[in-house]
């Protein structure tokens, strides 16, 4: 079996590189052309064929010239490809929309998204912070009329839901106010576990409202990660790796399609800041078989986090996709944490 050479190392760092600029499967002749090399098309030839018995390249049957493997991706990727960052102007440019953005966390998601689709020219996707827990914030009571009860669940991180309610027996709106800051002293920052634990002490009315929250809670945190915002399918679309109308259409649904949550959020790394590169759906998903995922998760650690990253095909610019992915995570991190400390703060009021 062959090993990897500092020189068999060099070779397929320049053939990936050009591949990736040019789209076209890479000779012997032609890459000693290009690169100006001192050393005879015949070596290259040799390298380039002990590198494709390790597995990182592979030929077209229509060409002579290789073109890298998922391994052979991968293998740049972990050790060729190095720390990336986008320039300092286009970090400028970028930091600039976010403060131009509202102060609102579906906004700069939303941003985010557009964002990296434009810098990248791939397709990009993003889901809220969301904590892993939803946590209990503040709950209002509010008689409508007779028994019919609107409630309105604050949770910690800024998530509001409402409910309608029909009570056994109709309540006045005092009562309900006093059971309303009864619950928001009882319940503060506790998880709908918890909730369910300490409900048993509260009166019957009490009980019942308690248990509509866990489940409102409960629901919340089921749908996780589920909602993705998505944007620039079309950048994705126009490389030249799929341009039969079949591979088209199995893109389109693949991205729009109600997989893409679950495999992303599968993928993804757990820690905030950390970068994963899915290339070809490591051997786990077929429908990524010709695509490379680069996500991101962003957040405060150990509280409200998101995922954010870029679609693409195989033969993507991974040192600039990488870049602006962590760059825009660790710019939505600081958000998010922002945004935490003043929540936290107008709470201490």
């Amino acid at each position: 079996m062959s090993e990897m050479t500092t020189r068999r190392q060099a070779v397929l760092g320049l053939v990936i590189r050009s591949y990736i600029e040019r789209g076209q499967p890479v000779g012997s002749k032609s890459f000693v052309t290009s690169y100006g090399l001192d050393i005879s098309p015949a070596t290259i030839r040799n390298e380039m064929a002990a590198l494709e018995e390790m597995g990182y390249l592979t030929h077209p049957h229509t060409s002579a010239g290789r073109v890298p493997t998922d391994q052979g991706y991968r293998y740049f990727v972990e050790h060729l490809l190095g720390e990336t960052e986008l320039p300092l102007p286009e970090q400028l440019m970028i930091r600039h929309q976010f403060h131009q953005a509202r102060l609102e966390l579906d906004q700069w998601v939303r941003l985010a998204v557009a964002v990296l689709a434009h810098t990248t020219r791939k397709a990009a996707l993003a889901t809220p912070p969301r904590a892993r827990e939803s946590k209990f914030k503040h709950v209002e009571l509010i008689s409508l009329r007779d028994t019919l009860v609107l409630l309105v669940l604050v949770l910690m991180g800024g998530a509001v839901k409402q409910q309608m309610l029909t009570l056994d027996e109709p309540v006045e709106q005092e009562a309900l106010s006093r059971l309303s800051n009864e619950l928001n002293d009882h319940y503060k920052g506790l998880t709908a576990g918890q909730i369910s634990a300490r409900s048993n002490d509260l009166p019957a009315l009490g009980r019942q409202i308690s248990h509509i929250i866990g489940q409102v809670i409960q629901a919340v945190d089921r749908q996780g990660e589920d909602f993705v915002y998505r944007d620039g399918l079309l950048h994705m679309l126009g490389e030249p790796e799929f341009a039969e109308s079949q591979q088209v259409r199995g893109i389109v649904q693949t991205f729009e399609g109600p997989s893409l949550s679950s495999i992303v959020s599968t993928a993804a790394p757990v820690e905030v800041g950390g970068v994963q590169v899915l290339i070809g759906g490591e051997g786990r998903w077929q429908e990524f078989a010709d695509l490379t995922l680069v996500l991101s998760r962003y957040g405060v650690e150990g509280g409200a986090s998101g995922l954010l990253g870029v679609v693409g095909p195989l033969r993507m610019t991974y040192d600039r996709t990488i870049g602006a992915v962590r760059y825009v995570s660790q710019l939505m991190s600081d958000l998010v944490s922002d945004w935490h400390d003043t929540d936290d703060a107008a709470d201490g009021q």
